[in-house]
């Protein structure tokens, strides 16, 4: 649900999400809040309550517009809010969205939705990042992008995502393509070896060490094994004793 439809569709039409959509795979649909609307001067919002700048959007275009999409689905999907004070979006919240059957997102704008709408049809709250965008279209898009490539079908195999960033709790191991010699950098010489087993022990090394580096954050929660955290441990001592 949101006031710029061709904004949306822009996105959603193109790369792997517009294939997939186009192939019937999943369904995306943008609805404008706009022709919903009841007041006269076609408005969708208006001054907020207690004073302060800008402007704030009615309850009932947003309203009628959910109604209109619940009837034409045949049901009253859940409703996701995109705002800043939501919960940050994860890997994990994405692949939780991608095994249901569907739901809805409202993008605000301006400064933000009249309560009472909230409280009426929204079940959950969700943030792309610690940041205040213009509108909540880029956050939904997102969140759509991260759910849909989820979806059986959408990529060529579940590999495509079962190891990229975040998704076992570590981030995603480097990547090279041809040729094998760049400006004078070379290729890891286990990736050229065509042995598997050991392409796939540097991987998983890299992807500590990767996370070691670039997010520490995430060791805590992340799935690993004792041996691997030994190794972290060992790592990052001896990372700490040579900036030392």
């Amino acid at each position: 649900m949101t006031l710029f439809p061709d904004m949306c569709n822009a996105f959603l039409h193109e790369s792997i999400i517009g294939r997939a959509i186009a192939a019937g795979t999943i369904n995306v649909e943008c609805t404008d809040i706009r022709p919903f609307t009841e007041n006269k001067h076609g408005r969708t919002d208006d001054y907020p309550y207690g004073g302060g700048r800008g402007m704030v959007m009615s309850a009932q275009p947003i309203y009628d517009c959910y109604r209109a999409i619940c009837e034409k689905r045949g049901d009253t999907p859940p409703v996701i809010y995109m705002s800043p004070k939501g919960k940050v979006l994860t890997q994990q919240k994405a692949l939780e969205l991608s095994k249901g059957d569907g739901f809805i997102i409202l993008c605000g704008h301006y400064e933000g939705v009249d309560q009472r709408l909230l409280d009426e049809i929204v079940d959950e709250e969700i943030s792309i990042g610690d940041y205040v965008l213009t509108g909540g279209e880029m956050p939904a898009l997102v969140l759509t992008d991260a759910v849909c490539r989820m979806i059986g079908g959408v990529l060529s195999d579940d590999e495509c995502f079962t190891e990229e960033s975040h998704f076992s709790g570590l981030l995603e191991y480097p990547q090279y393509t041809r040729p094998p010699v760049w400006r004078e950098r070379d290729i890891p010489e286990v990736l050229l070896s065509g042995h598997h087993k050991n392409i796939a022990a540097w991987r998983r090394e890299k992807m500590l060490t990767e996370t070691a580096d670039k997010r520490p954050d995430m060791l805590e929660n992340a799935d690993i094994t004792e041996k691997e955290r030994l190794f972290l441990t060992n790592y990052i001592n001896k990372k700490k004793d040579f900036n030392d």
